[in-house]
């Protein structure tokens, strides 16, 4: 696909110079003419983008170069080129200074070597606006990374080899209660406040700020209490290399993990076990968990943690007990009741299945209760006895 053509604007108060520049150009560019600057510039604010603009020196109303100035300020991509008819040296300096030009040509000029400068010009510009979208893209998908960073439940605090941080993510900045993004600061201030000190410690130990052939045998991780805005947080503390073939190392990453809810999870797949395993009858295991579930539910609410691993331990301790509550239920009803709506029993363990976390794990004895459910519903003859 052929790319449009170039445009380029020349201004000078001379008509009789405007007709022989365009005639010059106007084989390879969209040449406009303007005999004023303030004409000019109102072309340049119409007609944009303007690749190159091409501009006596002595002009009525405005220099060319305070034109250029103007120029460089409101389409600094716009390349700027200034001609004169005489030696002033003081003009030069000033067009360099304040209009940032790309060259300064005298008159008389020879044609192809004006042609040459101005396709320099002009590529100049492509050059300038193809940088310009690169560097958009570029900051448009860091904004996308940074808010995808964002996301994973581990906090990074990224430092490089002098030892000043680079990048954090929200999840690091909440975990050490960083209010502001640290970028641009030394991780020693950072890292200097009294509370986050056992974290400086720790990541001393693990490597951060010692050469890689004095680390030797670093542990690969640690952990450590650390107080957020009045919020008791266990992290797990890793450091990671940054290094590159041929580079070194660039510098370090601190990964921190919130494992606050790992003693509770553990304490809970322990409850999740012994239900599953029981060979004797379930029902006072069923409601000894249940207690202790909301006494886990308790100390979750209580502990004012609100990471994805404390989320998901929540949802998965409120699942289970819906799924205990009903077994209980349709066990009691069929015991204690003569004709039970069996519809609702069907319904009430369809719902516990679902909710209990270990589909593959059902215990023995809820799949008997199953089964006595569905023979109820399909017969109406119910023993009148606990299966539990």
């Amino acid at each position: 696909m052929n790319q449009p053509r170039a445009c380029i604007l020349i201004v000078d108060d001379e008509e009789a110079i405007l007709e022989t520049m365009a005639f010059t150009f106007e084989d390879d560019y969209d040449v406009l003419t303007a005999t004023s600057a303030r004409q000019a510039l109102q072309i340049l604010a119409d007609r944009s983008p303007i690749a190159a603009v091409i501009t006596d020196q002595r002009m009525p109303e405005m220099t060319g170069v305070e034109f250029l100035a103007r120029v460089y300020e409101q389409h600094p991509n716009t390349t700027r080129i200034i001609l004169t008819g005489y030696a002033d040296g003081d003009a030069m300096v000033r067009a360099i200074n304040e209009g940032h030009v790309y060259a300064y040509v005298t008159k008389p000029w020879e044609p192809e070597e004006l042609k040459q400068l101005v396709h320099r010009a002009v590529e100049l510009h492509r050059l300038r606006v193809q940088n310009d979208l690169l560097v958009e893209d570029l900051q448009r998908a860091n904004v996308f990374l940074a808010a995808a960073i964002d996301e994973i439940p581990i906090g990074a605090l990224v430092i490089d080899a002098s030892g000043t941080v680079r990048a954090t993510n929200r999840p690091g900045r909440e975990y050490l209660g960083l209010r502001e993004d640290p970028s641009g600061q030394p991780l020693e201030k950072v890292l200097g406040a009294d509370a986050l000190r056992e974290v400086r410690d720790v990541s001393r130990r693990l490597g951060v700020g010692v050469c890689d052939d004095a680390r030797g045998a670093a542990p690969t991780y640690e952990e450590l209490d650390v107080v957020t805005a009045g919020v008791s947080l266990r992290l797990r503390v890793a450091v990671r290399t940054l290094s590159e073939p041929g580079q070194g190392t660039l510098g370090r990453v601190i990964l921190m993990r919130e494992i606050s809810h790992e003693p509770l999870r553990r304490h809970f797949e322990d409850i999740l076990q012994e239900i599953r395993s029981n060979d004797g009858g379930l029902r006072p295991r069923l409601e000894q968990a249940l207690q202790e579930l909301e006494e886990f539910a308790t100390k979750v609410r209580q502990s004012g943690i609100t990471s994805a691993g404390m989320a998901e331990l929540s949802e998965r301790i409120s699942q289970t007990r819906t799924a205990i509550e009903h077994w209980l239920a349709v066990d009691e009803a069929l015991a204690r009741e003569g004709y039970p709506d069996a519809r609702l029993l069907v319904e009430r363990m369809r719902i516990a299945s679902s909710r209990w976390p270990l589909p593959e794990g059902i215990p023995e004895r809820v799949r008997l209760l199953g089964e006595r459910v569905e023979a109820y519903y399909e017969s109406g003859e119910n023993p009148g006895q606990h299966i539990l």
